[in-house]
């Protein structure tokens, strides 16, 4: 008899749906040589620290660092874990083979292997790998199962991120409960939640301590266009022409930006109102009429971190409520695995997207069909277009980036609706053509005197080719904003004439506190802010935590009471303020550091680090954070 067993009772039946096995037993489901049964997520847990040694019950400083010599794991008290693992543990004696169906991820891996070494298992072991549980996608994944020791790097991974959360979560929390709260009250030290607070603790700081400085910016008026004043940005200059330089010498060619202008700005009204006198009466003069033609390419797939952003800033949905939502989805066939963290296709799913676009072109809501006009023109015969951008087998690992199966989605609620739709419409984009525009600048110049003159700039953008932007264009059933035309005059080389100049008042404004949106995409680039695409993907290595526990770190951090969520917004607590400022250890708050330790994972992952390695480092950087905090003398 071959056992197959999955992460959740709802995939179980899926997979015997497809299997042929229809026979309904206690915990599991038979037929066809086949018993597929389920787990409930973990069963198992690593063992608590009194397992180990009754010494370790008491929480004591003189027992710390607390190294258990070999890591053990148990199973979870709850008698339905109980049961269904006695259940599992009966089928596993008697099996030929075992099936492991877990989530194709880290922690799937590892939920499954505990199970089994709890059951001490000897048969065979193969691994079911599916990107959606689509009856296709199943039946595929069968047909290409590959031997569990394929897997071993994805639960080595698993397994030290398990062990490491354990020696620094346990051991750091005893430690600052016991010396610096008197065991009063717990306080909670993770080694990811901890870096996430102080990131959060840092933005409150930075908006506490900000001191608004005022400014007077000039700007004129020509022919009903308005004109800002600027001036030559030297420093960036300076930056760039280094730039270019560093570049060169690595054989690379980097094209220097030439003349680069910043706001020209005025400390006081007085000194503003000054320059209005001097040139008010003069004539403002074009010097330049510069058209450049750009294009820019559809919006990425969706990644996990990409999708949860969207959803905050566009549906007001938490990050845990995004995962949810897109978890039930993907459940439901409609949409791919989610616990992703690539925005890129292999090749070999471009030969199926026809049969998605299909599905999509029939999906109604309320009767509606809104894709069906948005694909038409996609269709005629022609082949889907294929950019790098999207597909780039180099990009992806075990899974692509989340899109729709083409399975024609049914009964879906209101909100499922609505993140279902920002999945679609990215998909059927990314087959557009680029949106091609063009950029008109123009500066000006009036003169103060006859040796000096003040520039003004200003900037029109015109679409010329809509592209992929008709996919997102605003509905009068959506809050959806269509991007405006901002066009300007026809300017000419040297033409003059009178203009109005105006001075008005600016203020700098504080950073905004973290958002659900920005904090998720501050963990994912270990707090380095970056808008670049590319730049965030290299980044993503070092990032804190993985996309599948970002959003259940922000929702612990809620119900431990160190941050508190206002609307759409997250600021620390008293308590939250209060831990990290305890915290000296930099190691225990650095998203930087601690997104080093991410990457070594990725690379146990990839074969490219030995866990041992690892686990030796693990227990040496805690045993000095223990010694390091032991010796502290504070006031």
């Amino acid at each position: 008899m071959v056992v197959c067993i999955a992460e959740k009772p709802s995939v179980a039946r899926e997979i015997a749906r497809v299997l042929g096995a229809d026979n309904q037993k206690d915990g599991y489901i038979e037929g066809n040589g086949y018993q597929v049964t389920w787990t409930f997520g973990h069963l198992c847990e690593l063992k608590e620290p009194h397992e180990y040694t009754s010494m370790w019950k008491t929480w004591s400083l003189g027992q710390l660092p607390m190294i258990p010599p070999r890591f053990g794991i148990k199973l979870k008290q709850d008698k339905g874990v109980e049961k269904q693992f006695h259940i599992i543990e009966g089928l596993f004696q008697k099996a030929d083979e075992i099936i492991n169906c877990g989530d194709a991820g880290q922690e799937g891996e590892l939920i499954q292997r505990w199970v089994m070494q709890k059951a001490a298992v000897k048969c065979p072991v193969k691994r079911l790998w599916v990107n959606s549980l689509t009856e296709e996608a199943i039946r595929e994944g069968f047909q290409t199962l590959k031997d569990q020791s394929a897997y071993q790097g994805l639960y080595e991974a698993g397994l030290m991120r398990a062990i490491g959360d354990w020696l620094l979560g346990i051991n750091a929390t005893r430690l600052y409960t016991l010396k610096f709260a008197a065991n009063k009250q717990v306080l909670s030290v993770g080694r990811v939640q901890t870096p996430t607070l102080a990131l959060v603790v840092a933005r409150q700081r930075e908006i506490d301590n900000f001191v608004p400085r005022q400014s007077w910016v000039l700007s004129t008026l020509y022919r009903d266009t308005k004109f800002n004043a600027i001036v030559r940005d030297e420093e960036a200059e300076a930056e760039d022409a280094a730039a270019v330089a560093a570049a060169a010498e690595k054989g690379k060619k980097q094209k220097p930006k030439g003349i680069i202008y910043k706001p020209l700005e005025y400390a006081t009204e007085a000194e503003g109102k000054a320059i209005i006198d001097c040139i008010k009466d003069n004539p403002f003069t074009v010097l330049s009429v510069e058209k450049k033609k750009g294009t820019e390419a559809p919006p990425r797939l969706y990644d996990l971190t990409g999708l949860q952003v969207d959803c905050n800033k566009k549906l007001g949905l938490s990050a845990e409520q995004t995962l949810g939502i897109i978890q039930s989805l993907y459940e439901k066939k409609v949409t791919t695995y989610p616990r992703v963290d690539t925005t890129f296709l292999p090749d070999d799913v471009y030969a199926k997207c026809p049969q998605t676009m299909n599905g999509l072109y029939q999906t109604k809501f309320a009767g509606v069909a809104p894709y069906a006009d948005l694909i038409r023109p996609l269709g005629g015969g022609k082949p889907l277009r294929k950019s790098k951008k999207v597909f780039d087998n180099s990009k992806v690992t075990d899974h692509h980036a989340i899109i729709p199966t083409g399975t024609i989605p049914q009964g879906l609620t209101e909100l499922e609706q609505k993140v279902f739709d920002l999945v679609a419409r990215a998909f059927i984009a990314a087959f557009y053509d680029d949106c091609q525009f063009e950029t008109t600048t123009v500066i000006g110049e009036v003169k103060k005197d006859e040796k000096e003159s003040i520039l003004f700039r200003t900037t029109g953008k015109v679409i010329i080719e809509e592209g992929w932007k008709v996919v997102f264009k605003k509905k009068a059933d959506t809050n959806e904003d269509e991007e405006g035309q901002d066009s300007l005059p026809i300017f000419e080389k040297n033409e003059s004439g009178p203009h109005i100049p105006s001075l008005s008042e600016k203020w700098t404004t504080p950073p905004k506190p973290y958002t659900d949106a920005t904090l998720l995409r501050a963990m994912e680039t270990a707090g380095r802010f970056v808008e670049d695409e590319e730049l965030r993907d290299a980044l993503k290595e070092n990032g804190i935590g993985r996309p599948s526990t970002r959003a259940a770190i922000i929702e612990t951090l809620i119900r431990r009471n160190y941050i508190r969520r206002e609307r759409s917004s997250l600021h620390p607590t008293p308590t939250g303020f209060e831990l990290i400022d305890l915290i000296h250890e930099e190691l225990l708050k650095s998203a930087e550091l601690t997104g080093r330790w991410e990457k070594k994972l990725r690379q146990i992952e990839r074969h490219e680090y030995e866990a041992r390695t690892f686990l030796e480092e693990l227990k040496q950087m805690v045993t000095d954070i223990v010694l390091a905090v032991l010796r502290e003398k504070r006031q």
